[in-house]
């Protein structure tokens, strides 16, 4: 419906005594000053392009953080920690730029770790390799949480120990 055809109705509503002048007044104000409407196949593109820099901000912080955070997921669902945060990556970095940074740290962490991990295992022989396990578990739950904490508060934080596949 039209905003000129929303007035009509106001107006015939106030002729007829449903709504008096003061209520008028207020509907017809109400009506004049709201956001125009976003196309439902538009999206959150037409959304972040309405609302300005900030809302892409906000949506690159909170993206980011799931980012991170989704290397958890791992610990719940074999390899879940492995492609979630690639898969996220992936859809939203076109979108949002900022999180091809976090993206690509993930990625790197990944990778590192998986490295780490094997060498590890081929340790274990050694019984070094088991107390190193366990380190490597521990910094696979500590880092995604700070990275997370980072990508929220706006920084790109790089995990320690995170061997640079991409740049």
């Amino acid at each position: 419906m039209s905003v000129a055809e929303e007035l009509r109705k106001l107006q015939q509503l106030r002729e007829a005594g449903a709504i008096n002048d003061d209520e008028f007044a207020l509907a017809k104000e109400k009506l004049l000053n709201k956001p125009p409407p976003i196309d439902a196949g538009a999206g959150e593109q037409a959304q972040l392009a309405i609302n300005g820099p900030a809302a892409v901000d906000q949506q690159t912080r909170q993206w980011a953080m799931f980012l991170h955070l989704s290397l958890l997921a791992g610990f719940l669902v074999p390899f879940a920690g492995l492609l979630v945060p690639i898969v996220i990556w992936q859809l939203k970095k076109e979108e949002l730029p900022g999180i091809d940074a976090h993206g690509k740290i993930a990625v790197n962490w990944i990778i590192s770790a998986i490295l780490y991990a094997v060498v590890c295992i081929l340790l274990v022989f050694v019984i070094v390799g088991i107390p190193l396990l366990i380190a490597l578990g521990t910094v696979g739950i500590i880092f995604p949480i700070v990275g997370g904490i980072n990508a929220n508060n706006g920084k790109v934080w790089r995990y320690p120990l995170s061997i640079t596949f991409l740049k």
